[in-house]
């Protein structure tokens, strides 16, 4: 059986409007899945049910995480921050690390992965890293940019089956220290942690770039989608 994957979305507050890039959808529909988006709101009741049906989590890209929950004042730069989604996403992962529901966080959503078990980000990665990479990508989504190195003894080099990939990059944030559990696994060569995972869980994984948008065109991308799928153990 084709198990749900529950996507989380971003919510446009002015407009008053739940979205989600198509590229989400397409990479769960193509990996085996059944792609179920999750709006950003309600409550701690309206969040443990999602898991009755939802046997795997994706926190998909999108604005900044309000800096309060890992104790830090704004960074002059710090962008458009959503308050529900902020809350609704940090109920999300603890409601799916309590059930071992596999979970893939990208870009944004490798940052509040993060810090909802207690890691910390850079809130302007040129503010405390000497001569960043360029990491908001002027080419197109669907083209990598930049090297990534991954740890040959991580389970995101063997789904990958490789130790330098080459990503897109959409970002001007990234995790400074990992939560407790996490392992760094991969980085970019200017030293900005690009990929995280937790040993303890069935699967845990945060990467910076977005896989989602390079499905099409590149293998390793589509196995690590098909990784994650086939975590959920219901294929």
């Amino acid at each position: 059986m084709r198990p749900l994957i529950g996507i989380s979305c971003s919510y446009d507050q002015k407009e008053g409007r739940y979205f989600l890039n198509e590229a989400y959808v397409e990479a769960v529909i193509g990996a085996g899945g059944i792609p179920v988006i999750l709006p950003g709101a309600g409550s701690v009741k309206t969040v443990t049910p999602y898991f009755e049906a939802v046997k795997g989590l994706i926190l998909a890209g999108g604005g900044d995480v309000d800096p309060a929950y890992f104790n830090e004042e704004p960074h002059p730069s710090l962008g458009e921050i959503t308050p529900d989604r902020d809350r609704f996403e940090m109920m999300l992962i603890k409601a799916a690390l309590r059930r071992n529901i596999p979970v893939l966080g990208i870009c944004r959503g490798i940052q509040i992965l993060n810090i909802a078990c207690g890691g910390t980000v850079i809130q302007h990665i040129p503010s405390e890293i000497r001569k960043p990479l360029k990491h908001s990508q002027s080419a197109p989504h669907w083209y990598p940019t930049h090297r990534v190195l991954l740890d040959k003894a991580s389970r995101l080099s063997q789904i990958m089956t490789a130790t330098t990939i080459r990503v897109n990059s959409f970002h001007h944030q990234a995790i400074r220290d990992p939560a407790p559990g996490f392992e760094i696994v991969a980085t970019s060569r200017d030293g900005v942690i690009e990929a995280i995972e937790h040993s303890k869980h069935r699967f845990v994984v945060g990467v910076q770039w977005h896989p989602e948008c390079l499905t099409e065109k590149d293998r390793k991308s589509r196995l690590l989608f098909k990784a994650f799928i086939e975590a959920t153990g219901s294929k």
